[in-house]
């Protein structure tokens, strides 16, 4: 992790998304590995302030209201929210959390993908190596899991598996662009091969997918984004299709809920050659790096917020729920050394003078108001004039663009 630099990031949204966010009570983190730079989405009256922390190579992200995540080139980032910081930081009273570094394990280059938090511990796709992995303090990495047509653990990135599902916060789901077992072989196929599988029986449950990403398990329905066609969809575990509900002027990768809301990221990807040859640069020669705001019941684009210049393309999209304006600590901000983080009955022989440098270790309880409009089943009012993409792109068409 290093300092934010003061280049500007530009982005134009509609000016609804402001609303949304602020109805809704949450604040979205976005990482882009090409920027090399975390993203924290937050309503500011009626713009949205884009803060950014540098990283290298940031994919996945696991967030809630009490910490973070973050692989990045080599390592994972865990990040802890300390209310009582946030309380200290100018302006007073913005900010709502403050998520302090707490360590940070080195994996070595393993191609780190999707993250989540488990009942215990964190899961993360170990792309190099083909399995799903957890950290100890031991190890680089423990293999707990890989595809059964995969038959040695070596970084080979045999078949991309990239995407991680849970239910009821347990590794359930996995998407991966092949079922290859060779050196980068999943690339052959790439445009038809990819697959989503249940881990628990090993089973492929959907074939035949471009470039599958971002699974999701979601109002008793398993979500997907077929990236390389540029869509969000349903996946029929029965049948083992697929329903297209909206296809978005980009390649889908990082995908989020909350209410009936979806947050999908949106990268304009170049036409090199691993993303040649797939419908979506077939279908568009322009696309858009942004975070889509779709409605899961009418299948309706709600809002957008376009990245322009310097992002160009996005991983993962998180919610940050029950918080609306949260800070991110670097390691060498002033403020890391004068906070300390103590158990409860350590904190109890701290001298009340000195106990507003000092903060208690309970974890923040999530907070979260379900009085907005976007928990019901209706589609969001927008609020004023809605602005087009700058390319054409009209919020309110669901037709291919």
């Amino acid at each position: 992790m290093t300092d934010s630099n003061n280049e500007p990031l530009r982005s134009v949204h509609t000016s609804n998304f402001p609303q949304i966010l602020n109805q809704l009570g949450i604040s979205l983190v976005v990482s882009t590995y090409q920027a090399g730079k975390l993203i924290v989405l937050r309503a500011d009256g009626n713009t949205i302030n884009t803060h950014f922390r540098v990283f290298s190579k940031p994919m996945g992200l696991a967030a809630d209201v009490g910490r973070l995540a973050i692989g990045t080139a080599y390592q994972v980032w865990e990040l802890r929210n300390v209310p009582a910081v946030a309380h200290k930081l100018e302006p007073v009273g913005k900010h709502d959390a403050c998520y302090l570094p707490r360590n940070s394990h080195i994996t070595g280059d393993i191609d780190i993908h999707d993250l989540a938090w488990g009942k215990q511990e964190l899961w993360f796709v170990n792309t190099r190596f083909s399995c799903l992995c957890n950290l100890d303090f031991d190890h680089s990495f423990v293999p707990r899991w890989r595809p059964n047509f995969i038959t040695a653990l070596t970084p080979e990135d045999r078949c991309h598996l990239n995407g991680l599902g849970m239910v009821n916060s347990v590794p359930k789901y996995v998407t991966a662009l092949g079922e290859t077992d060779q050196l980068k072989g999943w690339r052959e196929n790439k445009a038809h091969g990819g697959i989503v599988m249940d881990i628990d029986t090993n089973q492929v449950l959907v074939r035949g997918l471009s470039m599958p990403h971002s699974p999701r398990w979601y109002n008793d329905r398993l979500w997907v984004l077929e990236s390389g066609n540029g869509s969000l969809a349903i996946a029929d575990l029965f049948s083992g299709k697929i329903e297209t509900v909206i296809q978005l002027p980009g390649f889908t990768r990082g995908l989020s809920f909350w209410g009936n809301l979806a947050f999908v990221g949106l990268s304009q990807v170049r036409e090199t050659a691993v993303f040649s040859g797939i419908p979506l640069t077939q279908r568009l020669e322009e696309r858009i790096c942004g975070v889509w705001v779709i409605h899961i019941e009418t299948g309706q684009t709600v809002a957008f917020l376009q990245f322009e210049d310097a992002v160009q393309e996005i991983f993962a999209v998180e919610v940050l729920p029950g918080i609306r304006f949260p800070e991110i600590i670097d390691w060498n901000e002033k403020l890391i050394a004068s906070s300390y983080v103590l158990p409860d009955e350590a904190l109890a022989d701290v001298p009340e003078a000195q106990k507003q440098l000092t903060t208690t270790s309970s974890t923040p309880q999530q907070q979260v108001s379900d009085s907005s409009e976007f928990s019901k089943n209706r589609l969001p009012k927008k609020s004023g004039k809605q602005r087009k993409g700058k390319r054409g792109f009209d919020i309110g068409s669901k037709e291919n663009c």
